[in-house]
């Protein structure tokens, strides 16, 4: 068999995709005094799910940004990684202004806006001037330098939306989408709640941004009124 076949046999096989969820729930942070972490990500908001002690040398404290389905662990005999080695962790968020000033409210040196001129380009100052998804981003650290990256998503590519949806999170876009239903109904003519949700909860599902999904829920309800 020739070398170009060969080659040709790789790019065309497609791996079979994966049948059991593999969840991503937690990342370690490595710190170098954890009640000072701890109070670091408390004054932002986050939830502290446990703290837990063996002893003098075992100590975890599990912690989650609100509306995230990922946690972060740091504490003492939990990593053998140097505090402040973690960078660049990405915090998703649809509207990086009002995050920046909640959390710079909230004790964070947060960056100004920045994006890049295109992958692995220079970094400019600003959001991107075309205010495409993915491209805008901020940075801040915690007290011993484990870095996060803000980056602005308002519409999901393709297939990158919310899926394996578990109860707190099908619970979550469930009030998402009665929030935006509510402001929908008044305007609207007689229809039953279900038909709206459905056509919203699809939409959120392909990745589109909430205003553009309820803005297809508005589409669906008249395309059933044709």
């Amino acid at each position: 068999m020739s070398g170009t076949q060969m080659s040709k046999e790789r790019v065309t096989q497609v791996p079979t995709p994966a049948t059991v969820a593999l969840k991503l729930e937690v990342v370690v942070i490595p710190v170098s005094d954890v009640d000072r972490a701890r109070r670091f990500y408390e004054n932002l908001g986050w939830r502290v799910d446990a703290d837990f002690a063996a002893d003098d040398n075992w100590r975890v404290v599990q912690m989650t940004p609100p509306g995230s389905p990922c946690s972060i662990h740091f504490g003492k005999g939990v990593t053998k990684a140097v505090p402040g080695s973690v960078q660049n962790l990405y915090l998703v968020v649809s509207d990086i202004e009002p995050a920046r000033k909640e959390l710079i409210s909230r004790g964070a040196d947060v960056s100004e806006a920045f994006h890049f001129t295109g992958f692995g380009g220079t970094r400019v100052a600003g959001a991107a001037p075309n205010g495409d998804s993915y491209a805008t981003f901020a940075t801040f650290s915690d007290p011993d330098g484990n870095s996060f990256l803000l980056q602005q998503i308002k519409t999901r590519l393709p297939g990158r939306g919310l899926s394996n949806l578990d109860v707190p999170n099908l619970t979550e876009l469930l009030r998402e989408a009665e929030q935006h239903h509510g402001e929908y109904e008044p305007t609207a003519p007689k229809h039953h709640w279900s038909d709206w949700y459905a056509a919203y909860i699809v939409a959120r599902g392909r990745g589109r941004s909430r205003e553009d999904a309820a803005n297809d829920g508005a589409l669906h309800m008249k395309s059933l009124r044709r």
